[in-house]
């Protein structure tokens, strides 16, 4: 048996309602994608895109280390940080002195969530992922 083919206008009303769907689950999608996760929390998500939140505990630019990496530590100060945010040296102009816009500041970042010594971390590479909360 042949299956008729369908109209233009059959057509046309797929695409539409298709169009439709996209439109309302691309927010929810997104949403979920960008939900704020806790510092603490962050440790369940390691290899995640996510944005974390909570205030800077401690901020450190190691001037000494190779990379000239600059450490703040969101809601435990080092040593015993719970979630670290890095900027890299070379990085580090596009944020003009972050330990001292960043410190004792509740913040949120976003990037992808990985971890160095089993603390999770989020490296920065622009001013954007960090926004100071209010």
């Amino acid at each position: 048996m042949i299956e008729p083919k369908p109209s233009p206008d059959t057509m046309r009303d797929s695409r539409t309602a298709l169009l439709l769907i996209v439109s309302f689950a691309l927010p929810c999608i997104t949403q979920v994608q960008t939900a704020h996760l806790t510092a603490a929390d962050a440790k369940n998500h390691v290899g995640e895109t996510a944005t974390v939140c909570g205030r800077v505990a401690s901020a450190h630019f190691a001037e000494k280390v190779k990379g000239l990496p600059t450490f703040m530590n969101l809601d435990m100060p080092y040593p015993k940080q719970i979630f670290t945010i890095v900027i890299w040296g070379a990085e580090r102009p596009k944020f003009g002195n972050p330990e001292r816009t960043y410190r004792d500041k509740n913040i949120c970042v976003s990037g992808k969530i990985t971890s160095h010594r089993e603390i999770p971390e989020i490296v920065v590479t622009s001013p954007g992922q960090i926004q100071i909360q209010k």
